[in-house]
């Protein structure tokens, strides 16, 4: 049972950092946003606003992200014990965790590992099956962001970038993509027994042109035909960095849908 907390700002350690949380607190659904991989929680003020007080909501920033301090450890599995460590510390039970980009896939990771712990999945334009990274590819991306490092304080409040290194925000690149190579992604996919709900973007992104990434989301078509607890709720006009800010309602409403069916699969 979730414990009915009162709204609550402040920083929960875990390892060597801090994470600094915002949790509404009241005792509606609780809903735990998960943000891209350079994000922070201000992400997600526009589908907060649109689901409401019936909800709720809580949001936190990743190590050296937003408000949270920085640490030694960047990998996706410090992620999931940050997610760990938010919900134990806010005494939150069976969330409905909805993720964007980088978020989506700690989400389909936790659920997947935690079927009994999770009420459901939103993933915003994440966690999709690919295959395109090589050791030129790897090292295309390091290239890249040593290049891009004299922007990273005008990118940080844009989500675009963290208080890291070029190399520690090139290894995460690489990670995430490692992640989504189906023979990685796809078991973790058919082993979720949690209603998830996809809203995709439509369009290219910074890291892919509009024919590539429609290619990636495409991908996920042989998922959806082998678990029916995966369905697209939306695929909507906006790009991938732009679809929290531009369609965000259509978010809300995948919180909303997961919601109800829960509601009924009680009742």
């Amino acid at each position: 049972m979730t414990v009915k907390q009162s709204a609550w700002t402040g920083m929960v350690s875990i390892d060597d950092t801090a994470l600094a949380v915002t949790d509404t607190g009241g005792p509606g659904r609780p809903v735990v946003y998960l943000n891209g991989s350079y994000a922070d929680q201000s992400h997600w003020r526009r589908v907060i606003t649109d689901l409401g007080g019936d909800y709720r909501h809580i949001t936190y920033d990743e190590r050296a992200r937003g408000k949270s301090r920085r640490a030694a450890d960047y990998s996706f599995e410090a992620c999931l014990r940050d997610l760990d460590a938010v919900l134990g510390a806010r005494g939150v039970d069976r969330p409905i965790l909805v993720g964007w980009s980088y978020g989506a896939m700690v989400a389909v990771h936790w659920a997947a590992r935690n079927p009994d712990r999770a009420l459901g999945v939103v993933s915003v334009d994440g966690a999709l099956p690919h295959e395109w990274l090589d050791d030129a590819a790897r090292a295309q991306i390091r290239r890249l962001f040593r290049r891009l490092s004299p922007l990273f304080p005008i990118a940080r409040p844009l989500g675009l970038a963290a208080r890291m290194s070029a190399a520690q925000h090139a290894e995460i690149n690489i990670e995430a993509n490692e992640l989504c190579a189906p023979a990685a992604l796809d078991p973790v996919l058919d082993r979720l027994t949690v209603p998830a709900r996809y809203v995709l973007a439509t369009g290219g992104n910074l890291g892919g042109d509009a024919k590539l990434m429609e290619q990636i989301r495409a991908n996920l078509d042989p998922v959806l035909a082998r678990n029916p607890d995966i369905r697209v709720s939306a695929k909507v006009a906006s790009n991938h960095s732009k679809i929290l800010r531009k369609d965000f309602r259509a978010v809300a409403d995948a919180v909303r849908e997961l919601a109800a069916t829960r509601d009924h699969q009680v009742g």
